[in-house]
């Protein structure tokens, strides 16, 4: 019985949450993001513009890539397409959240080298969907299994 607490105790320190780097510049979308993936159990790195994105997502690692396509400066196409040839974070799985709703966006956002699309507005139902999608071990390593089956 005590090694299973233990074990248990070991589980739970080496279980970080998953961190999210979500990128958006409009601060009411940027809010409804973070409540709601903070609600997930995720941690977040927020940023309004793209111009650091790169570095960020080199130094710190996410799990995840949150991007807006319409941003100032660089474009969510040219951040992606930039992080895609990075061999430090080719790997991290990027979504786009976007007004952008035409099937030509979608394809053309597809092609560029994110990994999934989110159409602006969105029902928040469709954007935990998407992380779990994504994240589904990390958020609940328990029940990977079971949310990794839809």
């Amino acid at each position: 019985m005590e090694q299973a607490q233990i074990f248990s105790d070991q589980k739970k320190q080496n279980s970080q949450p998953p961190l999210i780097l979500a990128v958006e510049d409009n601060e009411d979308n940027l809010l409804l993001l973070s409540y709601a993936l903070e609600l997930l159990g995720c941690k977040l790195i927020c940023q309004k513009d793209s111009s650091t994105t790169l570095l960020v997502a080199k130094e710190y690692q996410p799990d995840l890539i949150l991007l807006d396509i319409l941003l100032p400066g660089s474009s969510g196409i040219d951040v992606v397409r930039s992080l895609k040839q990075e061999p430090l974070t080719n790997h991290i799985a990027a979504i786009a959240v976007t007004a952008l709703a035409t099937i030509e966006d979608r394809e053309r956002i597809l092609s560029a080298g994110f990994n999934d699309y989110i159409s602006k507005p969105y029902m928040i139902e469709d954007l935990e969907a998407l992380v779990y999608r994504y994240l589904c071990k990390k958020l609940h390593p328990d029940l990977a299994y079971e949310l990794c089956q839809y």
